[in-house]
């Protein structure tokens, strides 16, 4: 009776894995599902993030069990569940929360449920034509001695057979400051030579600090997403926590949300700001004005502007050793002196560049209307012949180079008319700025530009692409800045950033990532402890590997709050004015069943 019942549960398990994963083949299922009443089975993978990849790096695709949030039903029950008479499974509702943590025993159950199921030898289950299925991993409540947080199994495959599992206990235990806790590297590796008999380890270390931090930037991590960190990797590891050799492999991450106050190019990011708002303006039909962030009005700064060039085109100007500050007061008021050298101001703003810097503090509709019935009077009755940049399209440039002959269209200032103008000369402004900046320090060429300054491609397309200019650059100036990466660093960044950025829309949480030498950032991190250390000691060969993981990280590993953690957090009392880095230690051990 007892392996009738365990058969119809493998069976009611299978049925609902194999049904899961074909209607995942297109795309991730968003529903749960449930199982024999007590159990949320989903599947994860793609763009969905794993609950497991801090310390499990495998299969993208995986089903995540725990017990489902709507079941009230005691521990003391989960145990007896596989007596049940019926295998219910259905779709969950989409509005039901996350799961809740499973009990170790109940873990090992399913656990053992799905071994039957991928054992090719199992034939009573009625599957004719067995799949590989995608790795298991069962979440748990860490209430047993070894506080077990996770067991996951994955199957060990040649060709399409299922030959064997590899089966995961990882156990999570702190925070903790307290260094006795952590084991002896040797011991480590002793007890992995025990337990899977082996008389030959190799050990892999890993180190991820955070650079960020390291570069006096503290008080702006809560405050924004942006995080520049390296992960470090090196065979031979000598002992727990060692700083990581010079000879080791690092790949540099980072992060960054543009708009920070105190970048040198924060001037620009208002600037952008206020473009998006002319943009989304001219999609809506609503605008938003800023405040005025000139001491004079804009409609102020453009008479004093068309008057110098009235008097200039009179020969009654007056030059004086302004050295041009008033263009130069619209990008650089706040540039670092220690960027100034990186992003400079240009020194070949047109009529209609110079314009949009006084026209940026436009306040209102009224106002951007006034301004530019003052231009065009100007223009028609020959008071000003401005110079523009040969090739630019924008329809203000259109009307100054029919003024050339005389001659001029009737414009009216109505409707969107206007914000359309102002939107068309701020994007050809801030092109030729961040071409500039990217031309001039020899970090792309005109031709792999033409995809971010294309006017083939309609206004709004524009401005989006402007935004990944600006965001690219706020990543080379804080690299710049922060970490004194010179042109040999800054140009691989720069393709790799536009590469991402021509195939992908605007996102400042993508992680870019770059192959370094740790020598290059080893000042930032050599008196520092780490967010994340890690040993992996392995044995044997291929589809006979397995691996014994310990780590220490300053995040919990696993998600601590969904579940009754008894298990966890045993030495959670901290002492507020203790400067000691507080850890988690998480311990991931394989072990291996074979079919064959």
């Amino acid at each position: 009776m007892a392996a009738e019942r365990r058969r119809r549960a493998g069976g009611g398990l299978s049925g609902l894995l194999l049904r899961i994963c074909e209607e995942g083949k297109d795309s991730i299922p968003e529903h749960p599902y449930l199982y024999e009443t007590d159990i949320e089975v989903s599947l994860v993978g793609g763009s969905h993030k794993s609950p497991v990849e801090k310390f499990w790096n495998g299969s993208s695709a995986m089903y995540i069990l725990q017990k489902a949030t709507h079941n009230e039903e005691s521990d003391s029950m989960e145990e007896s569940r596989t007596d049940d008479a019926v295998c219910a499974s259905e779709v969950m509702p989409k509005e039901s929360p996350g799961g809740l943590a499973l009990s170790v025993g109940r873990a090992k159950q399913l656990i053992s449920l799905y071994t039957m199921v991928q054992n090719p030898n199992v034939t009573s289950l009625g599957m004719s034509d067995l799949l590989v299925l995608p790795p298991l991993w069962a979440r748990c409540d860490g209430s047993d001695p070894q506080h077990t947080c996770w067991i996951g199994a994955e199957p060990l495959k040649a060709g399409n057979k299922v030959t064997g599992l590899n089966i995961y206990m990882v156990s999570c235990d702190g925070p903790t400051a307290d260094k006795t806790r952590f084991p002896n590297l040797e011991e480590l590796k002793m007890e992995h030579k025990i337990r899977h008999h082996s008389s030959v380890v190799t050990t892999k270390g890993f180190a991820q600090y955070e650079l960020i931090a390291a570069a006096a930037m503290e008080d702006t991590i809560a405050e924004s997403g942006s995080n520049i960190y390296v992960d470090i990797t090196w065979n031979g590891v000598e002992k727990i926590l060692e700083t990581p050799p010079l000879i080791s492999a690092a790949t540099l991450n980072i992060a960054l949300e543009s708009g920070d106050p105190r970048s040198p190019v924060f001037q620009l990011y208002r600037e952008l700001q206020f473009l998006l708002a002319l943009a989304e303006g001219l999609k809506t039909g609503v605008s938003e004005w800023p405040e005025p962030s000139e001491s004079e009005s804009a409609l102020k700064l453009v008479q004093e502007f068309l008057t110098d060039l009235k008097k200039k085109l009179d020969g009654d100007y007056i030059f004086e050793d302004k050295n041009e500050t008033e263009k130069i007061k619209c990008d650089t008021a706040a540039v670092d002196s220690c960027i100034k050298s990186i992003f400079g101001e240009r020194g070949d703003l047109d009529f209609t560049e110079q314009l949009w810097c006084k026209m940026k503090s436009v306040s209102s509709y009224q106002e951007l209307i006034d301004c530019f019935t003052l231009v065009i009077k100007s223009l028609e009755r020959g008071e000003i012949q401005p110079w523009i940049h040969q090739g630019s399209s924008s329809f203000l440039s259109q009307l100054i180079q029919q003024s050339y002959h005389g001659k001029m269209e009737d414009v009216s200032l109505s409707a969107i008319t206007p914000i359309q103008m102002l939107l068309e000369v701020g994007l050809e402004k801030m092109k030729k700025d961040y071409v500039s900046f990217f031309i001039g320090q020899e970090l792309a060429t005109v031709n792999y530009l033409d995809y971010f300054i294309s006017t083939s491609v309609d206004l709004q397309e524009q401005v989006h692409r402007v935004q990944k200019l600006h965001h690219m650059l706020e990543i080379m100036v804080s690299c710049t800045g922060l970490l004194q990466f010179r042109h040999e660093n800054l140009f691989p960044l720069t393709q790799i950033c536009m590469k991402y950025y021509k195939e992908n829309p605007l996102n400042e949480k993508h992680v870019f990532q770059l192959p370094i030498r740790p020598a290059l950032v080893k000042k930032f991190y050599q008196n520092d402890n780490p967010e994340v250390w890690k040993v992996e000691i392995s044995s044997g060969h291929g589809q006979k590997e397995v691996k014994t993981t310990w780590q220490v990280s300053t995040n919990a590993p696993v998600e601590l709050g969904t579940s009754n953690n008894s298990g966890f957090l045993s030495d959670s009392t901290v002492n507020g004015s203790s400067e000691e880095r507080l850890y988690f230690i998480t311990m991931t051990q394989c072990s291996q069943v074979q079919f064959t």
